[in-house]
């Protein structure tokens, strides 16, 4: 009896120190790692390597422990059946602590976007959300394929039910494939200024699982399916680029002079694309006479402005410029008129011979 309580004591003795043993290693390995990463995270832009870090920051300790038990658990004086119960428990619980900090990382890596930096897009929350699921759905499955679980068998029991599925959530799942075409075809991009077919307009918020909110200038909110935004047909005046032309129409009086009217019409729009804010510094402006009418002789002015809603602002300060600038050339604008031309009366015939 003594013999077998000091096999049994040595037993757990060895397999204690197997778990200190493994405790104290991967809280070694811990650290070394984490100071390589700081000190990566140091010279490099705050992205995957931060992000890796405080994604998993509050799993290490658990990790180091169960990771440790996996061998402890092979040499402890236990029944073979209760070693492979702690070993798959242990293993399962450290599955469940990788798919939950790989799901917190994603999640993360998502958040950083929503404050994107110049020349960047933010991420619609589909992806994000495609992506937690589908890092959760795989992490699921490992877990229950470590628990035992037949996942073959589960698969096919899920794809059976799945037609059902798809069947009585049909409009759903068009939603969802259609926002997924709209994230990865990127037709339309959060931020981008779009115009649908029935005339909305507005800024991209977000692309949903079911819809895309749409945020009108007058800060209101408009939400359109997924499915019906992907088969309309609708403007996107961020695409290809923000610059924004402008046709500005514009009629001087028959008599005026030509030349003078070109060299101070290119003049004003000059200046105003090197000085207002609205307007896009890069763009050289060109004046083109269209035609003369019966009362005023019509040009055109093509200007640029920085974003499709600077439009009406840059137009605006164009038409105020212009006109103070033809005022003091003496350039007279074109106004409706009618000219009519009096004919004095017919002369009285003489009178009759008495």
């Amino acid at each position: 009896m003594s013999l077998r309580l000091a096999e049994v004591l040595n037993g757990w003795g060895t397999s204690l120190a197997i778990l200190l043993a493994g405790v104290l290693i991967g809280w070694f390995a811990r650290t070394v790692l984490f100071r390589f990463l700081r000190r990566v995270a140091r010279r490099t832009p705050p992205r995957a390597d931060d992000l890796l870090l405080e994604a998993t920051r509050r799993f290490w300790l658990p990790a180091i422990v169960l990771m440790a038990v996996l061998p402890a658990a092979r040499v402890a004086p236990l029944e073979l059946e209760y070693r492979l119960l702690l070993s798959r428990t242990a293993l399962t619980l450290l599955l469940i602590g990788i798919t939950l900090a790989a799901s917190r990382f994603v999640r993360l890596w998502f958040a950083t976007a929503e404050a994107p930096t110049e020349g960047q897009q933010p991420r619609p929350s589909l992806i994000q959300q495609v992506a937690q699921g589908a890092v959760i759905v795989a992490g699921t499955l490992l877990v229950l394929d470590n628990a035992g679980v037949e996942i073959t068998t589960l698969l096919t029991a899920l794809g059976v039910g799945s037609i059902a599925v798809a069947l009585a959530l049909q409009p759903t799942l068009s939603n969802l494939f259609a926002g997924l075409f709209l994230s990865v075809s990127k037709p339309i991009r959060v931020g981008d200024f779009i115009e649908l077919e029935d005339g909305t307009q507005g800024h991209v918020e977000d692309i949903g699982w079911r819809s895309t909110r749409i945020r009108q200038l007058a800060n209101n909110l408009v939400f359109v399916p997924n499915a019906r935004l992907s088969d309309m047909r609708l403007m996107n005046f961020s695409l290809p680029e923000l610059p924004q032309g402008v046709m500005v129409r514009v009629g001087v009086a028959l008599g005026s002079d030509l030349k003078r009217v070109e060299s101070a019409t290119d003049e004003v729009a000059r200046a105003l694309q090197r000085e207002s804010a609205a307007a896009d510094p890069q763009h050289e402006p060109s004046v083109r006479f269209l035609a003369l009418g019966p009362t005023a002789v019509e040009f055109s002015v093509a200007l640029a402005a920085a974003t499709a809603t600077d439009r009406p602002a840059l137009v605006h300060e164009f038409l105020i410029r212009l006109r103070q600038r033809f005022d003091a050339e003496g350039i007279e604008i074109a106004l409706p008129q009618q000219v009519v031309h009096l004919r004095p009366p017919p002369a009285a015939p003489p009178p009759a011979a008495g």
